[in-house]
């Protein structure tokens, strides 16, 4: 039988592999298919939030869902905050991953995104355990740091806090994407290409604002040529969902592409979403015609 960790190590190559076929989301019947160890097929998940697989000796990832548009339990120290299974601190799930924060084990951490779609972290740690509260506090870490000698405590701490906190940045960028692309029936608004490797979710307006939420009405899913174009004021969308190009570059004599791909879009409907709540805020986008004006 394979050592526990021989399996870890394989379960995050495996990861590593899926994230570069699949992207950053991936998809509920992939991580419980996992992946084949000699003899043993190894899932990554299973309807318990706290999964270990028959030939691990603890468990091996842990899984939460979002509740609101951004539940995803990560405190203001950049640290997680994961719920107990169930009431009893000593059910056998939650001793589990007590014994794995004792030992410093690495797990995989599985967030829901959007139904039967998770964005993966590894590796975290389990850093403490509230029994009062029923709460684990988890902790990411950088991928290159297991294969490096222990370090200072102090060090590492320091080093997960870092790496929390941008995971939380990364899961809200990927969240807002993965839901305005289902919005829109994955395929971009100005140009109906379907390739989901070349869709992005653009903000109406910009998140660095206040107003720039992360709702799917402040939201486009647009092919990353019409993203990086709307982003520099070279086209819009008015309040009346048309598409308007900037004047200089209707004018501009180029090749192809500047006439398939913009020119020839002014004027036209953009593609709107399945429903009437997900569809894009006319305010935001009067908003955003004014800002299109003054680049013009």
């Amino acid at each position: 039988m394979e050592s526990d960790h021989t399996v870890r190590s394989r379960a995050f190559e495996w990861l590593a592999e899926q994230v570069e076929l699949h992207g950053e989301v991936l998809p509920w019947g992939l991580l419980l298919a996992g992946f084949h160890l000699r003899d043993s097929r190894v899932p990554l998940v299973s309807q318990q939030g706290i999964f270990k697989p028959k030939i691990c000796e603890l468990p091996l990832s842990i899984r939460s869902s979002p509740k609101g548009p951004y539940d995803d339990a990560l405190s203001p120290d950049g640290l997680l905050r994961y719920r107990y299974q169930g009431e009893d601190p000593d059910h056998w799930q939650n001793a589990g991953l007590r014994a794995a924060m004792h030992g410093q084990v690495p797990l995989v951490y599985f967030y829901g995104v959007d139904r039967g779609s998770y964005l993966p972290a590894w590796p975290v740690y389990v850093v403490g355990d509230e029994p009062a509260a029923l709460t684990f506090t988890v902790a990411l870490d950088a991928p290159y740091a297991l294969s490096q000698e222990p370090r200072r405590l102090e060090v590492a701490e320091a080093r997960r806090q870092y790496v929390t906190t941008t995971f939380r940045r990364r899961l809200h960028q990927t969240t807002f994407r993965q839901r305005v692309l289902v919005a829109y029936r994955e395929r971009c608004a100005i140009c109906r290409l379907r390739h989901r490797e070349l869709l992005d979710a653009a903000h109406i307006v910009p998140d660095s604002e206040p107003e720039g939420e992360p709702r799917v009405s402040n939201g486009l899913s647009l092919c990353k040529l019409h993203h990086a174009a709307f982003d520099r004021y070279f086209v819009t969308v008015d309040p009346d969902y048309r598409v308007l190009i900037r004047r200089d570059v209707l004018e501009e004599s180029d090749g192809p592409m500047l006439r398939h791909g913009l020119q020839e879009l002014h004027g036209t409907r953009i593609v709107l979403p399945r429903r009437a709540e997900w569809e894009p805020s006319r305010d935001a986008l009067a908003a955003r015609l004014e800002r299109f004006r003054k680049a013009g």
